[in-house]
């Protein structure tokens, strides 16, 4: 049997393990269960293919989506290493010859839905096969406190009440420690391992604009980084649908994807994306891509997330490669009367009802926040953040400015007064603008001293100051589904001059972009590109399948020029010299004769 770090260097290329992964793959391999936290781009799906190879036998992955199982089926097999897919795409003969191969031991790693994973026939062929290790990815599926709650998760509890001495690790990139206990529970572990690694994608940078205007900025933002692939999500797939063709308008490579395309169309548009024919997809934010493309840099919501979970497993999506990209969210408040239809219609219970607003409320204090965002999403899933600025996020890079806001504060406080303590901030709101609101003048609130004082500011920026007065306790939010905002001790004293009200004076962001800092040659890296096009189109995969950017990037700035030299560069592979080696050593070869460049010995 081979150890596991041969195998780590042998079939996938890597020298050494990332954060966490061998403690993960130590506990699998112990034959414990396992329940496993870690950031997309992590290395998650390593935990579980690096122990296939160590037991041999078979392994069973549960994933929610065929083309993500066709991805890190296509990936395996560059590799070298034997996988396969059942899923409702394949016919009753291919079905058949993957069974058939399964029995007799020649696939290693097979990947199947969830639902198909509990089948009586499904079950009755991993029975009759060497079953060493179940893997159970999206785990927060399974979970009705998660953010993507899907009840065909919930049967997956059968898998380990049928096979009980085989291990199981679930895996899942976003879960608050509630939803780690559910998800274990649910799932019948017996006394899982626990691993929850860091939330923190340091090169992620966060950047929340507003929404007023946004098609003009989304252009520039666009133009400015043209060939770059990325994601916009939007909220209806009438939207993405109208985005994708506007930007075609514009001379953009877009295509839409939604769950409301046919199969064949849905499946063209994703495989263009992947393969780099397309540079930006336009999705819905309630369809997941379930894609493995790790060359995307920028993930961009043109509507609000309906919580900080989905939000940041979204824009997880973004330079899963590690190099720099950004996250964009166009925010508007009024997106959030949209998250209050959606929790209306889709939770009948009070209490996931409850949950839900209060997680929207989270979403909309990350859009207004003045700190740090990064720290404030990593506070939210429970992770300690020191430093007081990050450096990737609009709120560190470009420091809020503070006012006295004691003027605009006793505004606020005089009209909630008015109102009788009765009504949410954007009711103050309307008051302060002088809105001409039917409820308003219903309730008689336009005769008001205060009915039109707040002059000078938008009704964007009065909720804004409301917000931030709630954050600092000069107000107090009741909460729940319709919150009211009632005075407290701080309002008084501020009102009387006893204490200050620092407020964030309103801003207009702008979008910089992230900047990449790597020391390679342009030029062959350019050149590198094209023949891993070349090489994926001939074989009909994506080109992260034959090798990542940081490969090539590598390759141009090592010139390796042996096989030795070749397999040092980082995910080149054992298989994957095997396959591609030749042609992109001739190739680094041919360049440095063009340039008279007399390479350094060894990469790296």
């Amino acid at each position: 049997m081979e150890g596991k770090h041969s195998i780590l260097e042998k079939y996938f290329g890597y020298s050494s393990f990332l954060s966490h992964q061998e403690r993960i793959i130590d506990a699998v391999l112990a034959r414990n269960d396992v329940l496993a936290v870690m950031a997309t781009g992590g290395g998650k799906s390593l935990c579980y293919q690096l122990p296939a190879l160590v037991f041999g036998g078979l392994t069973v992955v549960i994933s929610p989506l065929i083309a993500l199982m066709k991805d890190q089926v296509d990936g395996l097999r560059a590799n070298g290493i034997p996988a396969a897919t059942i899923n409702s795409s394949l016919g009753y003969g291919e079905r058949t010859i993957i069974e058939r191969v399964i029995l007799e031991g020649r696939i290693r790693i097979l990947y199947v839905s969830p639902e198909r994973a509990v089948q009586p026939s499904f079950l009755s062929l991993i029975e009759r096969a060497d079953l060493r290790l179940i893997a159970i990815d999206e785990a927060h599926c399974i979970s009705m406190w998660g953010h993507n709650f899907r009840p065909e998760y919930r049967r997956l509890r059968a898998l380990k009440e049928r096979f009980p001495d085989v291990p199981v690790i679930a895996l899942t990139a976003t879960a608050i420690p509630a939803v780690q206990d559910d998800i274990a529970k649910q799932l019948a572990l017996r006394e899982p391992a626990r691993f929850v690694g860091s939330f923190d994608r340091k090169n992620l940078t966060y950047r929340v604009v507003p929404k007023t205007r946004y098609f003009p900025k989304l252009v520039k933002y666009l133009r400015d980084h043209e060939g770059d692939a990325g994601i916009v999500y939007c909220f209806s797939q009438k939207a993405t649908e109208d985005l994708a063709g506007k930007l075609q308008d514009k001379g953009f490579s877009a295509l839409p994807y939604h769950a409301g395309l046919p199969d064949i169309v849905r499946e063209e548009h994703q495989e263009a994306f992947s393969r780099g024919d397309v540079d930006i997809i336009c999705a819905t934010v309630a369809f997941g891509m379930g894609i493995d493309k790790p060359d995307v840099r920028f993930v961009i919501h043109t509507d609000l997330p309906k919580d900080l979970e989905s939000y940041y497993q979204e824009t997880g999506r973004a330079g899963r490669d590690g190099d720099p990209a950004d996250c964009i969210l166009f925010y508007s408040r009024g997106d959030y009367n949209t998250i209050r239809y959606l929790i209306e219609r889709e939770c009948a219970d009070v209490v996931r009802k409850d949950a839900a607003y209060r997680k929207a409320g989270a979403m909309l204090d990350y859009c207004e926040t003045t700190g740090c965002r990064r720290k404030f999403l990593l506070t939210y899933f429970g992770e300690t953040y020191t430093e007081e600025r990050c450096g990737r996020c609009d709120r560190c890079e470009t420091p809020v400015k503070v006012f006295d806001g004691t003027h605009v504060a006793s505004k606020i406080i005089a009209c909630i007064n008015e109102i009788e303590e009765r009504f949410g901030a954007s009711y103050v709101a309307d008051v302060l603008i002088g809105s001409k609101n039917a409820r308003i003048r219903e309730n008689g609130h336009d005769l008001l001293p205060t009915y039109g004082s707040g002059e000078g500011y938008t009704r964007d920026q009065w909720l804004r100051f409301v917000q931030e007065m709630v954050r600092k306790g000069f107000i107090t939010s009741t909460g729940g589904r319709y919150p009211i905002l009632v005075l407290n001790d701080r309002s008084r004293a501020a009102i009387e001059g006893r204490l200050p009200v620092p407020l964030t004076e309103p801003e207009l962001p702008g979008i910089v972009a992230a900047e990449a800092a790597d020391d390679y040659d342009e030029i062959l890296f350019a050149r590198l590109r094209q023949l891993r096009k070349i090489a994926a189109d001939l074989e009909h995969v994506p080109p992260f399948i034959v090798f990542h950017d940081r490969s090539l990037k590598e390759m141009a700035r090592y010139y390796p020029r042996t096989d030795v030299e070749f397999l040092r560069v980082y995910g080149v592979s054992e298989g994957k010299l095997q396959r591609y080696g030749r042609m992109f050593l001739d190739a680094i070869e041919k360049h440095c004769a063009e340039t008279g460049i007399a390479p350094e010995r060894g990469s790296g």
